[in-house]
C-alpha cells in the first residue's frame, strides 16, 4: 500500500486507489478504508498530490458475501453434479439389467409356449390353447413396455442438440410413413406450411411420431376421419403447435394423467398401445423448455398442443 502511494507521490503514477484494513480509532471495530490519491500541477509549479479516504466496509463486506455464496454454489452444484452422475451409472445399470436379464426368461415363457401349441396344440383341448395364445401375447406386450421403458429412459439422458427444423416436412414424412403402412385407411390431413422451430431433430421427430400416430390411430372408428398439424401464433419467443383430431375424444379433466406413464383412458380392448408415448412426448418436449397440454371432449376429437423456440428468438 505504501510503495503504491509513494509511487504516485514520485510522479511514477498518476492516480491511485489502494484499500486496507485498518482501527481508526483505538478499540473500535476494524474498517475498510479506500484511500485515491492523484496528481495534479499547482500554481506554483510544483507537483502535488491530493487525496480522499473512503469507509468502504459495507461494500467490501458484501463483496465477501457474495464470493462466498458464488463459493458454497460452487460447491454444491460439483456435489450435484456427482450425485447426478452417480444416479446415471445406477440407471444405465439398470438399463441393462432391464433388457438382457427380464428379456431372457421373456423370450423363454414366449418360446415354451410357441412350441407347446406347435408340438401339442392338436392334443389340447380349445380352452388351453387359448390360455397358451393369452401367455404369448401378454409376455410380448411386456416386451414392449420394456422396450418403452428403456427409450423413455434414454430421452431423459441423451444430449439435446438443438438446430433449427422443417416441422412441416417431418408432418408429412410422418404421415406418408402411416399410408404406407395402412393403405386401407383414408385419413384426410392437412399440414400448414413452412412451420418452423428449434427443437434437436431426432427427439422433436420421436414426439411427433407419438401425436400423429395417436391421432391416426383414435380416428380409426370414425367415418371421415381428419387430422389437422398447424400452430397458433408466437408469444414469448415460442411458438405454440398443434395436432388436431376429429376421433374418440376423451374427458379433459383427465387430461393431466395423459402425460404419465401406463396412463390411459381408453381400454385395450378399444385401442392398443402401453400409455407411454405421451410420457415420452412430454419429457421431449420439457426438456426443449417448452410445455404440452391436451383439450378434449369424448367423442368430439383432440387437440395436442405444445411450444417451441421459435428461430432467432
Amino acid at each position: 500500500m505504501e510503495g503504491e502511494i509513494r509511487r504516485c507521490a514520485d510522479g511514477r503514477l498518476e492516480t491511485t486507489r489502494v484499500t486496507f484494513r485498518a482501527r481508526p480509532v483505538r478499540r473500535k471495530p476494524i474498517r475498510w478504508l479506500e484511500i485515491q490519491g492523484r496528481l495534479f500541477d499547482s500554481p506554483d509549479g510544483r507537483r502535488r498530490m491530493v487525496g480522499t479516504v473512503a469507509d468502504v466496509t459495507l461494500r467490501v463486506e458484501a463483496e465477501e458475501r457474495r464470493q462466498r455464496s458464488e463459493q458454497e454454489l460452487e460447491r454444491r452444484v460439483a456435489e450435484r453434479t456427482r450425485a447426478l452422475t452417480a444416479s446415471n451409472r445406477e440407471l444405465e445399470a439398470f438399463s441393462y439389467s432391464v433388457s438382457h436379464d427380464l428379456r431372457a426368461p421373456l423370450r423363454s415363457i414366449d418360446g415354451f409356449a410357441l412350441a407347446l401349441i406347435e408340438d401339442h396344440g392338436a392334443a389340447l383341448p380349445p380352452e388351453a390353447q387359448k390360455y397358451l395364445e393369452i401367455v404369448r401375447s401378454e409376455s410380448q406386450r411386456m416386451g414392449q413396455i420394456i422396450d418403452d421403458l428403456l427409450s423413455l429412459a434414454r430421452i431423459t439422458r441423451s444430449p439435446l442438440t438443438q438446430v433449427e427444423v422443417d416441422v412441416s416436412a417431418l408432418g408429412h414424412g410422418i404421415v406418408e410413413g402411416l399410408r404406407r403402412r395402412h393403405p386401407e385407411r383414408d385419413v384426410a390431413v392437412a399440414i400448414a406450411p413452412a412451420m418452423m422451430g428449434v427443437a434437436d431433430a431426432k427427439l422433436l421427430r420421436i414426439a411427433l411420431e407419438n401425436l400423429i400416430g395417436n391421432a391416426w390411430k383414435f380416428t380409426g372408428r370414425v367415418s371421415a376421419p381428419r387430422i389437422e398439424i398447424g400452430s397458433e401464433g408466437t408469444e414469448d419467443g415460442r411458438t405454440t403447435f398443434f395436432v388436431r383430431d376429429n376421433g374418440a375424444g376423451f374427458d379433459s379433466a383427465a387430461a393431466s394423467n395423459l402425460f404419465q406413464p401406463f396412463q390411459r383412458l381408453h381400454a385395450c380392448s378399444e385401442f392398443e398401445g402401453q400409455g407411454i408415448g405421451l410420457a415420452t412426448v412430454h419429457r421431449i418436449i420439457k426438456r426443449h423448455g417448452g410445455r404440452i397440454w391436451a383439450e378434449s371432449r369424448p367423442g368430439e376429437g383432440a387437440v395436442f398442443l405444445w411450444t417451441l423456440p421459435r428461430p432467432g428468438a
